[in-house]
């Protein structure tokens, strides 16, 4: 049975199609289940013409936000689209496919990620880029190029309750050892989930000693096997969990001791999300090998891992390619994406809204139905807490669902289902007006108060 809400017959018709047509399992439950007829800025419409403030940047992709029309002009532009007639025949535009082959745009973009991440504190290492088609393959490309540096060194350790994808050894190292079908070369560690449950314990020291005591004795275990280290800036699927950056340092710090490839999984953290351009500059540390996507392409996808070259050099050739892997189209948006950042005030605008977000969401600690909120940048999260009869995942659907419906007012807000069953994530374009945005933090205020 489909999800349907009052007064959107063309979304309901929609919906009752989605029912017939695909699974359940191409999609995340949530309690909304919007349908959207087009997109602009920091807002989604339905085929009703409701407007929708987007909360989620499409899952932390629209980071410049939906559509901008700068942005698209740049795409069109590096893709020879921009002057196409309305005859019949084939334009002569960039290749749409360059499978073993190789385009100007390609490199322009390899050069231009290349420049920005070696400019940024910690981004000395990277040095090449390897092109994926999803978050899932440059997560495995780069355990893939660690395990190829020396023979015999096959265990990988990844930071417990992280999400890195579902595919291979992406799958492997995601979540914890609990996990059906684990890969028996993957060994967990512990991420300090208490420390920094709340902005006050992230705020009061970290003892570090049990975590670094772990890592030795899987040392003391492996001895020369182990590989790699691969972790998430934050644990974003896991529920919005923000670490001391003193933890990340001392994984870092391991690694470095241990001649342990360490790896950070940035695709839902890099361009802005965190408040630097990178994560590894947010936390001060410096990857050998750095997963990036979702912002990057801002709507197209595209992903990549980067790194040290001698990494990568040695995998032959194919141990790294696929179909899609430096598609020109995704080359272009990454390159679109950059002259954002680079030639405008996104990353100031950010810096603003992240104040904005913070001071809104503590205000939602007063309130019975949260127990806490997590974040930094414009990435957060709301704990729900339970509220008489009702469970904290019940709740969590139940914002959801109202912000979705909106206020008397009419207006709305678009947010994902659930993260970790009770945590509800808070994305917004980086760009987001920061009047509009108080508007709307003061909307959600109003409708999670309404759930006591």
């Amino acid at each position: 049975m489909s999800i349907t809400h009052q007064n959107e017959p063309a979304s309901n018709e929609l919906r009752e199609t989605l029912t017939s047509t695909e699974p359940n399992c191409l999609r995340t439950m949530t309690t909304s289940m919007a349908v959207l007829s087009k997109s602009a800025g920091s807002y989604h419409f339905t085929p009703e013409g409701r407007k929708l403030a987007d909360f989620t940047s499409g899952v932390l992709v629209a980071n410049i936000g939906h559509n901008p029309k700068r942005w698209w002009k740049k795409v069109w532009k590096l893709m020879s689209l921009d002057d196409i007639d309305d005859g019949d025949g084939y334009h002569e535009g960039v290749t749409l496919t360059s499978y073993n082959a190789v385009t100007p745009v390609e490199m322009e973009a390899n050069r231009r990620l290349l420049a920005n991440m070696q400019a940024q504190p910690g981004g000395k290492r990277m040095e090449q880029v390897l092109w994926a088609a999803s978050g899932s393959e440059a997560i495995q490309k780069g355990l893939w190029a660690s395990m190829a540096r020396r023979e015999g060194q096959d265990i990988i350790l990844a930071t417990r309750g992280g999400f890195h994808g579902k595919k291979g050894l992406a799958g492997a190292v995601t979540g914890s050892e609990t996990d059906s079908e684990r890969d028996p070369r993957v060994r967990f560690i512990s991420f300090p989930k208490e420390e920094c449950s709340t902005l006050q314990k992230r705020k009061e020291p970290i003892d570090l000693a049990p975590y670094r005591a772990e890592l030795e004795a899987l040392k003391e275990e492996f001895g020369d096997r182990i590989c790699c280290l691969i972790t998430e800036p934050y644990l974003g699927g896991g529920g919005s969990y923000h670490p001391h950056k003193e933890y990340m340092q001392m994984l870092e710090s391991f690694c470095r001791e241990n001649d342990i490839i360490f790896i950070l999984d940035e695709i839902q953290a890099n361009f802005g999300r965190t408040g630097s351009m990178y994560a590894f500059t947010e936390y001060g540390v410096e990857p050998d090998l750095v997963a990036l996507g979702k912002g990057m392409g801002n709507g197209i996808p595209v992903d990549a891992i980067v790194g040290r070259s001698d990494l990568f050099g040695a995998m032959g050739y194919g141990a790294g390619s696929d179909t899609w892997s430096a598609h020109p189209l995704g080359c272009a948006s990454v390159i679109a994406t950059l002259d954002e950042f680079e030639q405008t005030d996104v990353m100031e605008q950010a810096a603003g809204l992240s104040k904005i977000i913070e001071e809104s969401l503590v205000r939602l600690c007063e309130l019975p139905a949260i127990s806490a909120v997590r974040g930094e940048g414009t990435v957060w999260g709301i704990e729900c807490t339970a509220v008489g009869e009702h469970s904290a995942e019940e709740v969590a659907h139940e914002l959801v669902r109202r912000c979705y419906v909106g206020n008397d007012e009419g207006k709305a807000i678009h947010l994902l289902g659930p993260l970790a069953g009770k945590v509800v994530r808070i994305a917004p374009p980086l760009t987001m007006d920061h009047g509009e945005a108080r508007d709307y933090f003061q909307v959600l205020h109003e409708i999670a108060a309404g759930l006591s």
